[in-house]
């Protein structure tokens, strides 16, 4: 059957990071949707359509190029439920999805929007990132409320989009996003 990973992100602005954990789900899935959102939990720094041409950078700046990722404003919503729905009506429904969330969102996941209607829709897939340890107890909780999760066997860089826009560390973007960011003034 086709396995889809659907993989949304805030990508304010996307780091190396992102392009790993890109380049690792496309080695592992048939399809992958990704989209640029605005977080219910975050405030953005720059605008989502700003955020989506950084992706595009940061997707075809993956050697080699990969041709079964699909980067789409359409996917995009503030309620990844919603994305899923978006998701369903280009791939269909006779695929396994899979909801791409790093590990720092394993405990939150459950305060999410209409849970158990996106839990019936989808697998969740966890990253793992540095700094934020897989807990037994929220993987337990995240049953207990009908989850199914895999969790990806991926080493993705320490880096995140916190680091650039508190600090400016320019080292956790990749040379095409370092250079949308300067031409457009963006996060100044």
């Amino acid at each position: 059957m086709t396995k889809i990973a659907l993989f949304g992100t805030s990508a304010d602005p996307p780091t190396a990071g992102h392009q790993s954990i890109i380049r690792w789900l496309s080695d592992h899935f048939n399809y992958v949707g990704i989209w640029a959102a605005d977080n219910p939990y975050k405030n953005h720094q720059t605008s989502l359509d700003h955020r989506i041409a950084m992706l595009k950078l940061l997707i075809d700046n993956i050697d080699p190029p990969r041709h079964n990722i699909y980067l789409s404003k359409s996917l995009s919503h503030r309620r990844s439920l919603m994305s899923v729905g978006k998701a369903k009506e280009i791939w269909g429904n006779n695929v396994n999805y899979f909801l791409v969330i790093g590990s720092d969102l394993v405990k939150q996941i459950r305060q999410w929007y209409r849970i158990d209607e996106l839990l019936a829709e989808v697998s969740i897939l966890i990253i793992p990132r540095p700094g934020y340890a897989i807990n037994e107890s929220d993987l337990k909780a995240l049953e207990e409320i009908g989850g199914k999760y895999e969790i990806a066997e991926l080493n993705a860089p320490a880096v995140s989009s916190t680091a650039y826009r508190k600090h400016g560390n320019e080292t956790v973007l990749i040379q095409p996003v370092q250079d949308y960011i300067h031409q457009e003034k963006l996060y100044a």
